[in-house]
């Protein structure tokens, strides 16, 4: 018996508990933070006990990468902004998919000359590349399109689909090649060369509003690579993390289209976001009433009750701890104060919750979109942070809009609406909000955490009376 036939088995298996486990807390607020550290302990576990196969004879260019990758690692950890963790999560998507697809060229170069390329091993080899390949480059577009490098913009041109399944086909078909007959070599770099191209044709016609969907999808392309990878290599933990990656990835983007009211075939060739011209945008002028931070302040003061419905505005703003102290001043006023998230808002899912959480606000207080919108006609003043296509009423009232049918927070309902935005601009999905010009709503032009500090301000005033 040797340690990988006794060992080895024992430490995967507490491995892989740990990421069921993980991924079981993470789905609430509540238990997130215990899902994060028993995740990174299965990860640590599977590690380590990765590096005690027999196959392991030599550590030193593993301990040069593992300080390779801390000193990349750390600084981003510590310093990259809350606002940043999407394309953060991208390049992480991005990182993990390489690494999938540069082992599986490695296995099948070595096969080549080593033997064991079964069809078998072949067919897991493919899927392993391809996927990883393409979810590379379509990783780093997403990257760029959140960063702001890229136009957020969708990028579409006649025959767009077309030319996608295409290249897309024409790649499947050289790996099925590839798969009867793995010796003739000259067809995998060419292989490779259309799945990565595919996977920059897949993200440049998806719009910034799609952006939560694709980084689920994404997520699950670079599981089911992983999961792949574990048939290559023999390694039953990796195909049931990448399986799990994967699974809870795909199911995460059935979530997130459902929140939208968009099929898969939508959100990779519907163009969500394109600008659409308005009346508004066209020049018809649309009066808009709009109030000062003390006039909000006296309106927030006065109300029995209040819901917060937060979006990316507040997020590039970084205004949740200003928003934790006006939460708190309300509070000791009498007032119920609770937080409504939708499910697409921000640019990844959960990125409203992570923020919240990270200012401490109490969990019990965040309400899910389904639960707060029968709530909505009882509440007194709904205040909108930097939210936009996710509150627009032109879902449920214009048939033709972009975003029709797609369910919103009705904070329409409420008898006083509050924005707080900088400008009149659209969302990501590039059409007028109707909101902002109905008579029960007050538009607060500014910055979301200077306004808020304003709000703080008078609120800290009034108590003081």
């Amino acid at each position: 018996m040797t340690l990988d036939d006794t060992l080895l088995p024992i430490l995967y298996m507490l491995a892989a508990m740990g990421f069921i486990l993980a991924i079981k807390w993470l789905g609430s607020p509540a238990t997130a933070r215990r899902g994060v550290v028993v995740g990174e302990i299965g990860m640590l576990i599977a590690v380590v006990a990765t590096l005690l196969r027999f196959e392991v004879v030599n550590y030193q260019w593993i301990l040069v990468a593992f300080f390779l990758g801390a000193a990349v690692g750390i600084p981003i950890a510590y310093k990259m902004p809350m606002t940043a963790v999407p394309q953060r999560t991208a390049f992480s998507h991005a990182c993990g998919a390489l690494a999938s697809a540069l082992i599986g060229t490695a296995e099948y170069y070595k096969g080549l000359t080593q033997g064991g390329l079964t069809k078998v091993v072949m067919i897991a080899l493919i899927i392993e590349t391809l996927l990883g390949f393409l979810t590379f480059t379509a990783s780093m577009m997403a990257f760029g399109k959140l960063q702001e490098v890229l136009a957020q913009r969708p990028i579409t041109f006649k025959g767009q689909n077309f030319l996608n399944l295409g290249v897309f086909a024409v790649a499947a078909g050289i790996g099925v090649a590839l798969i009867v007959s793995p010796e003739q070599t000259v067809l995998f770099p060419l292989f490779a060369a259309l799945a990565l191209l595919f996977g920059v044709l897949l993200i440049i016609p998806i719009g910034g509003a799609d952006m939560p969907t694709v980084i689920a999808l994404l997520n699950s392309y670079a599981g089911l690579s992983a999961a792949a990878m574990g048939f290559v290599l023999n390694n039953k933990l990796l195909i049931v993390a990448g399986a799990l990656d994967g699974s809870s990835g795909f199911i995460l983007a059935i979530i997130m289209c459902r929140a939208m009211n968009r099929s898969f075939s939508n959100v990779l060739f519907g163009a969500f976001g394109q600008l659409q011209t308005t009346a508004a945008a066209a020049g018809e002028a649309k009066p808009v009433h709009s109030a000062s931070a003390e006039e909000a302040a006296q309106i927030l003061d006065s109300a029995r009750n209040v819901v917060v419905i937060p979006g990316y505005g507040m997020a590039v703003a970084q205004a949740q701890h200003k928003l934790k102290e006006m939460f708190e001043l309300l509070t000791r006023r009498g007032v119920d104060v609770r937080f409504a998230i939708h499910p697409v808002a921000g640019r990844m899912p959960g990125h409203m919750n992570v923020l919240l959480a990270e200012a401490d606000v109490p969990y019990d207080k965040l309400w899910e979109m389904d639960d707060i919108n029968p709530e909505m006609s009882n509440v007194d003043v709904a205040l909108i942070i930097g939210a936009n296509d996710v509150v627009n009423p032109g879902a449920e009232t214009d048939p033709h809009s972009a975003i029709a049918g797609m369910p919103i927070i009705q904070a329409y309902k409420a008898r006083t609406v509050m924005v707080i935005k900088r400008s009149m601009n659209p969302g990501f999905a590039g059409i007028d909000n109707e909101l902002y010009y109905r008579d029960n709503t007050l538009m607060l032009f500014g910055d979301a955490k200077a306004f808020l500090s304003s709000i703080v301000k008078e609120l800290g005033a009034l108590a003081k009376v």
